[in-house]
């Protein structure tokens, strides 16, 4: 059996609560590294954009980018001085404005926030490329958590042709994400397990539709160790560019895909995913079927099984709630869909999922996890 080198997954990835207290300027802490990537969401009140800020493009007021939208970098202007924003990464967490108005995004009097953090090594490298590719300004890499983030700026190209990006992971990517930052465009997403060939096909992060076709995307080019090739769509071709590169570590991350098989509980049950791990965040998404959300879940807003308290990436809405047979069972090598619910389980439908451990099934020294 093949064990994993991360025996402490908190140590690249985890998740912060906090709620809010109005206008006193906070700090949250509770991470045992310091973020470089932090994705936060207001869970209580409705209309609250998904927010990612990130070191590579620098923390404070509108920096902001937003999963639910195609909207650019620096677009909302209610990320201001009294609405409340992410400001600075801390050795362990992150600092967060004041924010005096009613629309606080980030701090408003009892409302409820959650956030998603990485690490990337804060390791800034500068990378040219080769003759005719474009140049990937910023690049921060993880490499024990494969885990890379790169600013690149397009040059913008015609139909039928790329250019290569160098997206400094090092190791070939298993998922991408491209956005826009200095206009407005779709989250353009390679997922290796999308399609028998993936290369020819995306997925958009804000919107609930299928996979699509497209050459203009990738070229119909898989990515290589060093490089990403990218074809004339303009939501990754053309200025100012954002790409977070992931690659698979046994017992840390899977990004994979299972089969709906439309049960949820007794002798029938839904589809168990075997990831090698006890997970802390998932992201599933139907691949095969249109009209369907990226749904969160994670450790820390459901410590206890069944994991229930759902998050849509691709929607501004309140944190949505199941109750009975529903959702899913987070185990030491896995996760079980116990739903019938068509965003995660209707029968014949390809759900693709990106997922992050709170521990490994088995640690480096060949010891097994406790069952949650």
């Amino acid at each position: 059996m093949a064990y994993t080198t991360i025996n402490d997954p908190s140590q690249y990835f985890d998740t912060l609560l906090w709620t809010g207290n109005g206008n006193s300027p906070r700090t949250e802490t509770g991470l045992n590294f310091q973020p470089d990537w932090i994705w936060h969401k207001n869970r209580t009140d409705s209309g609250r954009s998904h927010y990612l800020h990130d070191s590579s493009r620098g923390f404070g007021a509108q920096k902001e980018l937003t999963t639910n939208n195609n909207h650019q970098e620096d677009s909302d202007s209610h990320l201001t001085e009294t609405a409340g924003y992410i400001n600075a990464a801390t050795s362990t967490g992150f600092t967060i404005g004041a924010g005096s108005s009613s629309q606080n995004y980030t701090n408003r009097a009892g409302a409820s926030y959650v956030a998603w953090c990485w690490k990337a090594n804060a390791a800034t490298t500068t990378s040219n490329g080769a003759s005719g590719d474009i140049k990937a300004s910023v690049t921060q890499r993880e490499d024990t958590a494969k885990f890379a983030m790169c600013t690149y700026t397009g040059t913008g190209i015609n139909a039928g042709q790329s250019h290569r990006v160098n997206h400094g992971l090092g190791v070939v990517p298993a998922v991408m994400m491209f956005k826009s930052r200095g206009a407005d465009g779709d989250w353009v997403v390679y997922h290796h397990r999308n399609t028998a060939n993936p290369e020819t096909d995306y997925l958009v992060l804000n919107s609930t539709a299928a996979t699509a076709d497209s050459a203009n995307k990738f070229n119909d080019t898989a990515p290589t160790t060093a490089y990403a090739t990218i074809g004339g769509d303009d939501n990754i071709s053309s200025g100012t560019m954002m790409l977070y590169s992931f690659a698979e570590v046994q017992g840390y991350s899977k990004f994979g895909q299972y089969t709906g098989n439309g049960t949820e509980s007794g002798s029938a049950t839904g589809p168990f995913v075997y990831t090698g791990f006890q997970p802390a965040w998932i992201m599933i998404h139907a691949s095969s079927e249109s009209g369907q959300a990226w749904f969160m879940v994670d450790n820390k807003r459901d410590p206890d099984n069944t994991v229930h308290r759902r998050l849509g990436a691709n929607t501004n809405s309140t944190e949505g709630t199941a109750t009975g047979d529903n959702n899913i069972d987070f185990f030491s090598n896995g996760f079980k869909i116990v739903t019938q619910d068509d965003g995660m389980n209707k029968n014949d439908v390809t759900y693709l999922y990106m997922a992050f451990a709170e521990s490994p099934f088995v640690t480096s020294n060949g010891t097994p996890n406790n069952a949650r």
